[in-house]
């Protein structure tokens, strides 16, 4: 079963920190990567711009509304992802309690229901 697990942080935090308290950071963030590859759970991982570089797109009466910005202002913003392929819930939640954001973040952990076949056209 495949989780996404989604990376949220306070971003003030983490410019609050000192640029070694960042290097091991990312340091640690890698390490989760590397070892969720070597135990051939991790689909993919990556992290986002920050929310400043984010455009929301909401569409009203047939109009698309374009915004700058995240959709919600919000404390904890989503910082990156990683997409495991574990058995259940307990590996995604083991795996989640690894990442260096969990201390002072939250990791919401979310069950990928993908797309069903679509017919050929």
């Amino acid at each position: 079963m495949e989780y996404l697990a989604l990376v949220y942080g306070d971003p003030a935090a983490w410019d609050g920190m000192s640029e070694s308290e960042r290097t091991a950071a990312y340091e640690g963030y890698m390490a989760v990567a590397r070892d969720a590859e070597a135990a051939g759970v991790l689909v993919d991982a990556s992290e986002l711009e920050a929310t400043g570089a984010a455009t929301s797109v909401r569409v009203r009466n047939g109009e698309a509304l374009v915004t700058d910005g995240p959709y919600a202002d919000v404390k904890e913003s989503l910082g990156g992802y990683y997409l495991l392929e574990v058995d259940n819930l307990d590996d995604a939640i083991e795996a989640a309690a690894e990442c260096p954001g969990a201390p002072y973040g939250t990791i919401e952990l979310r069950p990928v229901m993908g797309l069903p076949e679509l017919p050929q056209a």
